[in-house]
């Protein structure tokens, strides 16, 4: 591990079971990490942008995204952290359970940092996690906070 501060996880995800599951899988992770969890689009901006009752939260050093979310569609809430000069450094991973080719494009035009589509399978998926964990914190250096 090259990071001796926790890196500070934002999960933008409606799915209850796959919050658990992402949760289940980082547990799994030798990182030191503190996940943070949003449900929807809305708040994950008013997170980003530490509005309301996310006034003292840490900036995070990554986010998890889904694209198909309540209130505000994650292709939306792409679209506002990649033009904002502040949030835009934040490294986005979209996970979703589309294979759809516009999702892909259009997620990379927006300027998501990679696209994984979420395995359905608990193995495979913690093992997408680890391996995202070896790749984005234990090789990748992320911009400061």
């Amino acid at each position: 591990m090259k990071n001796p501060q926790p890196i500070e996880l934002l999960l933008v995800e409606d799915n209850p079971g796959d919050i658990r599951l992402t949760e289940e899988a980082w547990k799994e992770s030798r990182s030191l990490y503190r996940l943070n969890v949003v449900s929807d689009g809305v708040e994950a901006l008013a997170f980003l942008r530490k509005e309301g009752p996310y006034a003292r939260t840490p900036r995070p050093d990554m986010i998890f995204m889904d694209l198909n979310l309540p209130k505000r569609d994650g292709r939306d809430v792409l679209q506002e952290i990649k033009s904002d000069p502040v949030l835009r450094y934040i490294p986005v991973i979209v996970m979703t359970t589309s294979n759809a080719d516009q999702d892909v494009l259009k997620s990379y035009s927006l300027h998501a940092n990679c696209y994984i589509s979420k395995p359905l399978d608990i193995d495979r998926f913690i093992q997408v996690i680890r391996t995202i964990e070896e790749f984005w914190i234990n090789i990748v250096t992320l911009p400061p906070r």
